[in-house]
């Protein structure tokens, strides 16, 4: 697989990956490695300029920019650094919407409204936001470690078969980092959901099954 960026002919890159299911693989790299490029190719977002990816027995390559949409929301959860959260929304919708696009994810979370509802309230306990946090009416009331907890909640409700987190610790300071990673890995567990996790925090590795350097070469990567 092979990315470039525009005007640019440096390439994400890593040497042969295979990610078995459920396994917990962390990528680390200095800031513009390529980290947050390699996730959006894992996910459909962006196309490789060549060669190709297979997240889950699909070649990204092969699907259309519809189809890789529709294969994100059914099958995967995704931890974006800038959360991409509504901000008008409350919290619990904004989880709920993990499951908007995909029967098969609200499936596995809830049979109905009710059951979905009950299932986001208890992620965002799990991950440390109690009642007095999300039954605030608006997520932009919410404080940045506050809101990345509601995005990875969003991401793991209907246990998703690959979890892909970018940074998703570096709003929180050390020891709410290190129990909300523990916390986001036990979820994961959880449902069997396999986790690409990028940081450029090596400190966090020992949490790992495999740890990966991510540098810019060549690649071909499966998943």
């Amino acid at each position: 697989m092979r990315h470039s960026w525009r005007g640019s002919d440096q390439t994400v890159a890593l040497s042969d990956i295979e990610l078995a299911a459920g396994e917990r693989l962390f990528l680390h790299g200095a800031s513009g490695s390529g980290k947050s490029t390699l996730l959006g190719l894992l996910a459909g977002v962006l196309a490789p300029g060549t060669g190709d990816i297979t997240v889950l027995g699909t070649s990204m390559a092969s699907l259309s920019a519809s189809c890789r949409d529709r294969f994100r929301a059914e099958h995967l959860g995704y931890i974006f650094q800038q959360f991409n959260l509504l901000p008008f929304l409350d919290p619990i919708e904004n989880v709920l919407l993990g499951c908007a696009w995909s029967t098969t994810r609200a499936h596995r979370a809830g049979d109905n409204r009710q059951a979905l509802r009950a299932e986001a309230i208890r992620l965002l306990d799990a991950l440390g936001l109690d009642e007095g946090v999300w039954s605030r009416t608006r997520t932009g009331e919410l404080s940045v470690g506050q809101q990345q907890r509601v995005a990875a909640a969003r991401a793991l409700i209907g246990g998703p078969a690959l979890l892909l987190a970018d940074e998703p610790t570096s709003a929180l300071d050390t020891s709410a980092r290190d129990a909300f990673l523990r916390l986001l890995l036990g979820e994961c567990a959880r449902h069997g959901s396999g986790i690409v996790f990028v940081s450029h925090d090596l400190s966090l590795a020992g949490h790992f099954d495999r740890t990966t350097p991510l540098r810019l070469a060549a690649s071909h990567l499966e998943a």
